[in-house]
């Protein structure tokens, strides 16, 4: 089998079969990443052609639509009629389409299974697929799938995984911004970081994502498990679905504000936890205004 792409989930992924006892092919655009992978077992193509040439299963983990129309072009043009391609990227639903429609005439089985979690729940094995298409093909490549992370959603046909991913990262981006206005909220008013994340966490909106976040917030680490810039842009794919489906969505579009205001602070390539930074500024700024 072949990996596309090993950026930090892509690497993450690659280890994870690496220890499954896999043998991965690997491409990148950017050599050195594959190359650290080759010292640790997986072999290197040349090209993302060269690979779908020479594997039965492509995965294919991708930061944008963009990327992921240039690969799949390549490897749809390259790879033997039967071959399954499976890609785990966060996506629009109309890109993903687009690949369905190369695909489908070249006789290659195309899988959309995007990913809920980062490189670290990767790594402990936690990781979530969501998966939508021909339920024989997941069957067939469910071996692989579940080398990387033990739990499958299968949610349907089509573009279905699509939808549910974005909706799940629509809620992600919303705890964050709740979590960051709550922290404001509660250290304004003289209460511990300490305290306040550990209510948080034992109370009833105690979600998995809040405990993930609570060491990081603890240390005052926004190194990036998931930048600003990516959420963003997993809100525009959000607002862009919503008008295709003519659906209101208020929350996501003050979502792509304080994103966009994040950014601009400055906060671009940190974890976009960063949210709490961003409004702690502003509201430090407010009230250096009011003393005036």
């Amino acid at each position: 089998m072949g990996l596309i792409g090993v950026g930090n989930m892509g690497t993450a992924i690659a280890e994870r079969l690496l220890a499954a006892g896999f043998s991965p092919l690997v491409y990148n655009r950017t050599p050195r990443k594959a190359e650290l992978l080759a010292a640790r077992g997986a072999a290197v193509a040349g090209s993302a052609a060269d690979l779908a040439e020479r594997v039965d299963v492509v995965l294919t983990s991708l930061p944008d639509d963009d990327a992921l129309a240039s690969v799949a072009r390549e490897v749809v043009a390259a790879a033997r009629p039967g071959t399954v391609l499976v890609d785990v990227s966060t996506v629009s639903p109309a890109v993903s389409a687009q690949v369905a429609s190369l695909a489908g005439p070249a006789s290659i089985s195309y899988l959309r299974a995007p990913v809920s979690g980062n490189p670290s729940v990767v790594r402990a094995g936690n990781l979530t697929f969501i998966v939508s298409g021909p339920r024989e093909t997941l069957d067939l490549v469910d071996p692989v799938i579940r080398a990387i992370g033990p739990t499958v959603k299968y949610v349907g046909d089509g573009e279905h995984a699509r939808i549910v991913k974005l909706a799940i990262n629509l809620m992600i981006a919303g705890l964050a911004e709740l979590m960051s206005e709550a922290l404001v909220l509660g250290e304004a008013a003289g209460v511990s970081r300490v305290d306040l994340l550990d209510v948080m966490g034992t109370s009833a909106v105690g979600a998995p994502f809040v405990k993930y976040k609570t060491e990081p917030l603890l240390h005052d680490d926004f190194s990036a498990t998931f930048t600003t810039a990516l959420m963003e842009k997993d809100i525009d794919l959000i607002l862009a679905a919503a008008e295709e489906n003519g659906v209101q969505l208020p929350l996501a579009h003050e979502m792509k504000t304080l994103l966009r205001a994040t950014s601009e602070g400055g906060y671009e390539d940190s974890d976009f936890m960063a949210l709490f930074l961003q409004l702690r500024s502003a509201s430090r700024s407010r009230d250096k205004e009011v003393v005036r």
